[in-house]
Formats: C-alpha cells, structure tokens, sequence
C-alpha cells in the first residue's frame, strides 16, 4: 500500500464517517429544518471527501477530470436546492421546533 493509497483511504472513510452520521441526524433531530441540515452536510461533506478520495485515487487522468466536474456540481446544487427547500417549507407554514418544546405535541 502506497501513501496514495493510505491518503485516499483516509479520505474515503472520512466521507463515510460523514455520511453514517448525518444518516443518524436524519433519524434523531425532532423537526423538518433540522433534518435537512443533517441531510445537507452529508451531501455536501460526505460526498466530497468521497469524491475527494477517488480522485486522489484515479491520479491524474479523465476519470479525475469528471470527479471534479461531478464534485463542482455537487457543491453549487445542493445548497441551493436545500435553501431551495427551506424557503418553500417556510412559504407552506412548516414551523420549527424550538428549545424545550415537545416535537410530539405539535402533531
């Protein structure tokens, strides 16, 4: 095993650690806003550090080329269509839960 390899290993289960936790945030946090904050993180950090990984792993060719392209896009769409979201949620009345309260009792 290479440094190369060592380092892109290193990145790729960052961004899988970064994934896993932002997949328990979905399960755990109590309202909408705070869902799609942990769903964000792991779109725009999970999956750059994984992309991050498979470019340090295909070295400097095409396949490279479009792993940026792919991590280019991923980083300019996903907050703007998270914000995209937030905005609509809060046009449609989706209320956040706020400290102390029950997110039980509002259903």
């Amino acid at each position: 095993m290479t440094v190369v390899d060592a380092f892109a290993m290193a990145l790729l289960a960052a961004g899988g650690v970064f994934c896993v936790i932002g997949a328990v945030g979905m399960l755990r946090m109590p309202d909408f806003y705070t869902r799609m904050h942990a769903s964000s993180v792991v779109e725009t950090l999970g999956a750059g550090l994984i992309l991050a990984g498979l470019i340090v792993e295909a070295g400097f060719s095409f396949a490279a080329a479009k792993l940026v392209i792919l991590g280019a896009l991923i980083l300019l769409a996903s907050p703007t269509a998270t914000h995209a979201l937030a905005k609509a949620a809060h046009g449609h009345g989706v209320e956040a839960v706020l400290d102390g309260e029950d997110p039980e009792a509002k259903q």
